[in-house]
């Protein structure tokens, strides 16, 4: 089982010292590790303390060119968009579409919400609540956003599902599938159980393997995801980037 390419990696460009290396450092990192390829996708543009700026799009695509020159690592641009409201909404206008070579999309803390109303029931409910035993209703409420994300956009990935958000696993696989939106398993964090990841599985949604690296020694670190394809027996017929390259549905021009 080896690794083709890590689809989710953050650099200096997510801000505030949130991300630790730079383009070139990870891509150096992937090449010692044997990926093939990697995409730098830090934060999402209304993140309040870690997005990235349009501004910097530019010089981090000349930074990608430079490293891909240098190393050999096939560079994919891309954002971890946020879930900013209840409607789905995500922090991407569609002119950013064309500078994009691959979209992911999930749920964090401190965003910048639309309205009042976003900012209660979505960010700060989810925030305060426990993230273990969520009300019906609040389980409802995250579960509709990120259908109607999934719907809206041309997401490529949903990253870290049910991470400070939790949701109808089965309800948000069943769309994914329809769409050729991939769900991630993510190398820090799995944040749903052993029988919700069955379930997707058994509905037919495709998977990815990212390690979620902040710091440049660890990209291509997955252990936690692959450890638990193994233990369940997943197929990895449904693991996307497993000792073969992918092909975004929705990859940019």
């Amino acid at each position: 089982m080896i690794l083709y390419g890590d689809y989710h990696t953050h650099t200096i460009y997510s801000k505030h010292n949130h991300g630790k290396g730079t383009v070139l450092q990870n891509a150096t990192v992937a090449a010692e590790k044997g990926l093939k390829q990697i995409a730098i996708t830090d934060h999402g543009f209304d993140h309040q303390f870690f997005g990235v700026s349009r501004r910097d799009i530019p010089q981090l695509r000349e930074e990608i060119l430079n490293a891909k020159e240098v190393t050999g690592v096939d560079i994919l641009l891309g954002v971890e968009a946020n879930l900013v409201s209840l409607n789905g909404q995500i922090d991407l206008k569609e002119q950013d579409y064309e500078n994009l070579d691959i979209i992911l999309m999930g749920h964090h803390k401190l965003v910048k919400s639309p309205s009042f109303k976003d900012a209660a029931k979505l960010k700060w409910a989810n925030m305060c609540a426990s993230p273990y035993k969520p009300s019906a209703d609040r389980l409802s409420r995250n579960t509709t956003a990120f259908l109607r994300a999934i719907d809206k956009y041309p997401i490529d990935v949903i990253t870290h599902l049910n991470y400070g958000c939790p949701t109808d696993t089965l309800a948000v696989a069943k769309l994914a599938r329809q769409k050729g939106v991939l769900i991630e398993l993510n190398g820090k964090r799995i944040c749903f159980s052993d029988e919700e990841l069955l379930t997707m599985a058994e509905e037919g949604v495709k998977f990815i393997i990212n390690s979620d690296a902040h710091s440049p020694e660890r990209v291509g670190e997955c252990n936690r995801a692959i450890n638990l394809i193994y233990r369940l027996n997943i197929p990895t017929s449904l693991i996307v980037n497993l000792d073969k390259g992918v092909t975004f549905q929705n990859k940019r021009g």
